[in-house]
């Protein structure tokens, strides 16, 4: 399993407990909601760019599920960044619960550690929105970097409480930092006194229906990595996608506080493509990078403006992404590596070609 930044292997890998009973959508074949021809070009696409699992959703029924590469649908697969929405969707649930706040809750209530420090105005939605203050990602060789400490480091929690660098004032920039991505399961156990994996597993995964699987662990009993770690089965995180698309409910139970979804489709004050979590489709961007609008960092290519201004996705590295469309309350996932070079992946390519192929 190939983790990011390099590693080959996850250290120490706990189990995350999810629903015994799944909730799988049913297939309706004699209920043709996309061409078909729309939806053997979305498999040709996927299969020719290095997926792992491609997935159609549309009003409660799975129109179409493929699996790569000797792939099963109950393979766990490597999240990576698309565990920084499921930190989003625990913010919401624990506030759902009462045990946070409000977003706009300081993290210095939960990190008391920083109260009085340059980090103490840091708040919930600053942490979800990458506008942190805390140093921006980038990558160095140097085992004793700040990025490799937070990330590599046994006690990384630590590392990113008491050392990892403030660089500008929180709520001041956009800057895209997996030590953001880690401290909310930090502010998760110190709100609801769980550990983030059993949070997740009891409160979002086994109220949804969604398969369990596991979490990367920085020592026996530590701290989870919750920026990138997560590795659950496809339909997982369709799950999540489907609860995100029916506005945080499940069979009418809120899982998410009403306007919470919402609030994760707001765009950012320093980058109008991402929400909390969250990437958005619009206003359409050819190139759009991780890293934010001004950065000489590599960029995501969209070869179209998305058909449904609505859509909003999950986006991680490899070119993993699960597009959400409510207005036509459909989902598509794809979860993979990046294709082979030269070949380019286009992140508009599959949800433009199935919402093209729509026949009701």
């Amino acid at each position: 399993m190939m983790a990011s930044g390099g590693r080959a292997d996850y250290d120490i890998l706990a189990p995350v407990n999810g629903a015994k009973l799944i909730r799988t959508p049913q297939s309706n074949p004699r209920q043709q909601q996309i061409s078909p021809e729309a939806l053997e070009s979305a498999r040709q696409y996927a299969a020719a760019t290095n997926s792992s699992a491609l997935i159609v959703w549309r009003n409660g029924e799975m129109l179409s599920e493929h699996y790569f590469g000797g792939i099963a649908s109950d393979d766990l697969l490597p999240s990576k960044s698309l565990s920084k929405p499921l930190t989003a969707i625990a913010i919401g649930r624990a506030i759902q619960l009462g045990k946070i706040r409000s977003l706009d809750q300081p993290v210095s209530h939960f990190v008391q550690e920083w109260k009085s420090t340059d980090k103490a105005d840091m708040t919930i939605r600053h942490m979800l929105a990458m506008e942190t203050g805390l140093l921006e990602q980038s990558f160095a060789m140097e085992a004793d970097n700040h990025w490799n400490r937070a990330y590599l480091d046994p006690y990384h929690e630590r590392y990113i409480i008491d050392e990892y660098p403030l660089t500008s004032e929180p709520g001041s920039k956009y800057s895209y930092s997996n030590a953001a991505g880690d401290l909310v399961a930090i502010v998760i156990e110190r709100a609801t006194g769980q550990r983030y994996d059993r949070f997740v597993g009891e409160e979002i995964l086994q109220p949804i229906g969604a398969a369990g699987g596991n979490i990367w662990f920085n020592r026996n009993d530590g701290t989870p990595h919750s920026g990138c770690c997560m590795n659950l089965p496809a339909r997982s995180w369709l799950q999540l996608a489907i609860l995100l698309a029916n506005d945080g409910t499940v069979d009418g139970r809120a899982i998410l506080p009403p306007g919470f979804v919402s609030e994760m489709r707001r765009p950012g004050a320093h980058n109008i493509h991402y929400g909390l979590g969250v990437w958005l489709g619009t206003p359409y961007a050819e190139r759009r990078g991780f890293m934010g609008p001004d950065s000489p960092a590599a960029k995501i290519w969209h070869s179209r403006p998305y058909l449904a201004d609505d859509l909003f996705l999950f986006d991680g590295n490899g070119n993993q992404t699960v597009y959400i469309i409510p207005s036509q309350n459909m989902v598509i996932l794809r979860m993979g590596n990046s294709p082979d070079k030269p070949v380019e992946w286009d992140n508009s390519l599959l949800p433009n070609l199935l919402l093209s192929g729509l026949k009701n």
